[in-house]
């Protein structure tokens, strides 16, 4: 398996790494994510009683998550709340309240969404994003999977292979998956994308396509979580849960933007056929498209008349 080990945000790490932590570096780490401009002006021993724990704890807990001691998380959080406070306006990053005016929850989605496309970016690692291309360029078949809203991102992959010319196919029913997956060999690629990363149906597949020789992918928001054990290789996007699930919304964006860089790097790989099949497809459903009059003046003026 391998993961990311590129620098991001103190707070993006915890909240991809809580689900792996013990349960009272959990306590330490809802602190930190509660209040971090606090966290970076207590001490080690406030911090702790907070959380109801031990100094070590605290200690062990910043271990676990890079940052090597206390005094470096005090740091790294004092940066990270300064460069937020300077970007946003810090009321557009808090939870939807019941009251809020419909201006108020689009500036809150639309921060969430705008944030996680940001963060994901920001600690996305390139090299292994690389390792990932590689394999979709190269794959005899691709197989994609994903339930709920994961479905819908699976799809667009799918779809976005297939119209250049990769033979792919997304599959969100259970028995389905793991028929197709038992099929898949050495050469061929599955992919597996789960926001919690603990979704039963999309790991047991991404095993059964292990299990088969394929090279096995996730996308997942968290990199320890259960199907970075069955995955070869691990995306990550950065996304959080806020009221009203809007966090979902946010998922989706987050894995959208590493699908379409995905997308990109393989077509660059094969940018001749690529760029040939995108204006075959295109031609295909021309005809089903209504003229606009943005069009008519563009027919126009190709035309000189």
């Amino acid at each position: 398996m391998t993961t990311q080990h590129t620098e991001s945000s103190p707070l993006v790490r915890i909240r991809s790494l809580l689900p792996g932590l013990a349960r009272a570096e959990q306590r330490v780490a809802k602190v930190v994510l509660d209040s971090p401009a606090t966290v970076a002006r207590r001490s080690i021993t406030e911090v702790a009683e907070a959380a109801g724990t031990s100094e070590t704890t605290v200690t062990r807990f910043c271990k676990a998550i890079g940052v090597g001691g206390y005094p470096e998380l005090r740091i790294a959080l004092a940066a990270d709340t300064a460069r937020s406070e300077a970007r946003v306006d810090r009321d557009l990053g808090g939870e939807i309240a019941p009251d809020d005016d419909m201006a108020t929850v689009v500036g809150k989605v639309t921060f969430a969404d705008a944030r996680a496309v940001e963060e994901t970016a920001a600690q996305l690692d390139a090299e292994v994003l690389e390792k990932v291309v590689v394999a979709l360029a190269s794959a005899g078949r691709v197989d994609v999977y994903g339930v709920g809203a994961s479905a819908f991102v699976a799809a667009d992959l799918q779809q976005k292979l297939h119209r250049i010319g990769r033979i792919s196919f997304a599959w969100s029913d259970t028995h389905i998956m793991l028929t197709s997956a038992a099929v898949l060999g050495r050469g061929d690629v599955a992919v597996g994308i789960s926001h919690t990363g603990a979704t039963a149906d999309t790991v047991e597949a991404l095993r059964e396509a292990r299990r088969a020789g394929a090279t096995t992918v996730a996308l997942t928001n968290y990199p320890t979580a259960p199907i970075s054990e069955v995955a070869d290789l691990v995306l990550t996007t950065a996304a959080r849960e806020t009221t009203f699930r809007s966090g979902a919304m946010a998922s989706r964006i987050a894995q959208l933007t590493v699908i379409d860089c995905l997308f990109i790097g393989v077509a660059q790989r094969h940018l001749n056929d690529s760029m040939k099949a995108l204006d075959d497809t295109r031609d295909a459903v021309g005809s089903h498209r209504l003229e606009t009059r943005h069009d008519g003046r563009r027919k126009a003026r190709e035309t000189g008349k």
